[in-house]
């Protein structure tokens, strides 16, 4: 039997000293927010329920979305012959879509219900279609200020990174081409307990969460029938925000982190976020198709700035190491996989190797960033010579381990009520064998109009 590296070396990892001490700890920040509740006064104020009363008790607002997108593909590309093998061949693809997006809650007293959906219409000559979503969708329950409990499908946002978060160990990732979107949620049950105080330590706050991942409960979460635990320790101390998060359970491997962020002037933030994942497993592919499998731990971190100018210039860069990502040796094995896959299919017929290909590239040589080192650039000028309402930014996503990158141009426009236009392209460099390189187009432009509305004053 082979022991991997861990806490406790030659220890199985429930008899480890490290699994009693998390297991401890755990216990501790379990109780903790129920403890400090049980021991503070509680009386029912009044006053709040009566301006509570006075409120509406539910919202109901979202927004219509249209986004026409034309992308320029690349026939070379490993990802276009993957993709597109068995189909006609095109040098452009057009594509349409459709959002309604809806969020609403009602509240009654100390319970709130609260629920986001999305309904999505795409028409395409690829992936055609409609999907409805419920994002979010979750009761909860807030007996005082300082303390709530929660359980439904909900997103959390861990970690202080703008366009990846390591340590988002209960989240899915972003897309680090438009980390603004919403994400979907997991089913979950959560807690939050907050506590101020005067001082150094200015807050502090406990988040445990319960995953349950079953056959129909957050399959995507990872090996089923199993529970997992997981729990955030915020600190507010010396006006620096501070986290420390884990996740225990046997869907995912164990992992632990932190992270911080710091305004060192009004206009000058830093921030950083630090993971450490336990026997993280990790299957590579060579060209003839062989798969491995290698089993170690990952440290992966990332670090950024955002700054602002007095002439109203954000900049914001992140530096990302994904110890969990490929190397380029990895990355290339695939490459070559697809060219010889797409040779054999050319000339026999045979999509044995295609097919591979395509296993594997769910599971991880297809998701954004595949690789192991990046940086992150984006600056957004706020109304330049005095244009109301427009702001044009640029963002690029480089590669350091292969040196090819992705660079977005966008112009947007908010000077009509309640709707958002926006401008945007994306180009794709990179030689053969690299990430963007060998995406399946050269470049992408879009547009999107979007319409905020509030239907809750409709029933007034």
């Amino acid at each position: 039997m082979t022991t991997y590296k861990g806490w406790g070396e030659g220890e199985a990892w429930g008899n480890s000293i490290f699994y009693k001490v998390v297991k401890f700890v755990t216990l501790i920040l379990f109780l903790a927010p129920l403890l400090a509740f049980a021991q503070d006064d509680y009386s029912f104020d009044l006053s709040e329920i009566e301006k509570e009363i006075e409120k509406k008790p539910y919202t109901l607002g979202g927004y219509l979305e249209f986004m026409p997108k034309i992308f320029r593909l690349d026939h070379d590309a490993a990802f276009y012959k993957l993709n597109f093998y068995n189909r006609p061949e095109k040098d452009y693809l057009d594509e349409y879509n459709f959002k309604l997006s809806m969020n609403g809650a009602y509240k009654k007293g100390i319970s709130e219900v609260y629920i986001r959906a999305n309904i999505n219409k795409t028409e395409s000559d690829i992936k055609p279609g409609t999907d409805v979503a419920i994002d979010e969708g979750y009761l909860s329950v807030k007996p005082s200020s300082g303390f709530n409990i929660s359980i439904g499908k909900k997103a959390l946002k861990w970690g202080k990174g703008y366009a990846w978060n390591p340590v988002a160990f209960v989240g899915r990732p972003k897309n680090p081409d438009d980390p603004d979107l919403s994400l979907e949620g997991y089913i979950m049950a959560s807690a939050d307990y907050i506590k101020t105080f005067s001082g150094p330590l200015q807050a502090i706050s406990v988040t445990p969460v319960v995953i349950p991942v079953y056959e129909h409960v957050n399959s995507e979460f990872g090996v089923r029938n199993n529970t997992n635990y997981a729990c955030k320790l915020y600190l507010l101390l010396y006006d620096t925000d501070i986290d420390f998060m884990f996740l225990k359970g046997n869907s995912r491997p164990d992992r632990f982190g932190a992270d911080f962020s710091r305004n060192i002037t009004p206009n000058f933030e830093i921030h950083g976020e630090f993971a450490y994942i336990d026997d993280i497993t990790k299957k590579t592919v060579d060209s003839a198709g062989k798969t491995t499998q290698t089993v170690y731990d990952a440290e992966s971190y990332l670090l950024g700035i955002r700054y602002l100018t007095e002439s109203d210039t954000t900049f914001i860069c992140e530096y990302y190491r994904n110890a969990a990502g490929f190397t380029g040796e990895e990355m290339e094995g695939f490459f070559g996989l697809v060219d010889n896959g797409y040779n054999a299919y050319v000339t026999s017929g045979n999509e044995t190797l295609l097919k591979k290909a395509t296993t594997t590239t769910e599971g991880g040589y297809g998701r954004p960033n595949p690789m192991r080192d990046y940086t992150y650039l984006r600056v957004s000028q706020k109304e330049p010579l005095d244009i109301l309402y427009f702001t044009p930014s640029i963002t690029c996503i480089y590669n350091i381990n292969d040196k090819s990158y992705s660079l977005s141009p966008e112009i947007l426009y908010t000077g009509i009520t309640n709707l958002e236009l926006r401008l945007k392209a994306g180009f794709l460099t990179g030689h053969d064998n690299s990430e963007f390189g060998e995406k399946q187009t050269d470049y992408r432009i879009e547009f999107r109009a979007r319409y905020y509305f509030d239907a809750a004053n409709l029933f007034d």
